[in-house]
């Protein structure tokens, strides 16, 4: 290869065993996140919920949907615009 040769170098295939392994580790790391993520959440709302602050005003504050809403992207993209 030459000094003034600026191209991307060529790569063999990503290994498909790789990616299902990258896949799953990173299936595990996001449950992970959701199990502290709703510790969390509940938590704070049993804190708040002991100071006397009303479902409604926590909801609110927590930004929760509506208990019937269905978990969807396009619902989270709709609730940012």
């Amino acid at each position: 290869m030459h000094k003034e040769d600026y191209s991307r170098p060529k790569h063999e295939p990503f290994p498909r065993d790789l990616a299902a392994m990258i896949a799953c580790k990173a299936s595990i790391m996001a449950a992970r996140f959701e199990d502290q993520a709703i510790h969390s959440m509940v938590r704070d709302a049993q804190r708040a919920l002991d100071r006397g602050v009303t479902v409604s005003d926590i909801a609110r504050d927590m930004q929760l949907p509506p208990a019937n809403a269905k978990k969807t992207r396009k619902t989270e993209k709709q609730q940012k615009t």
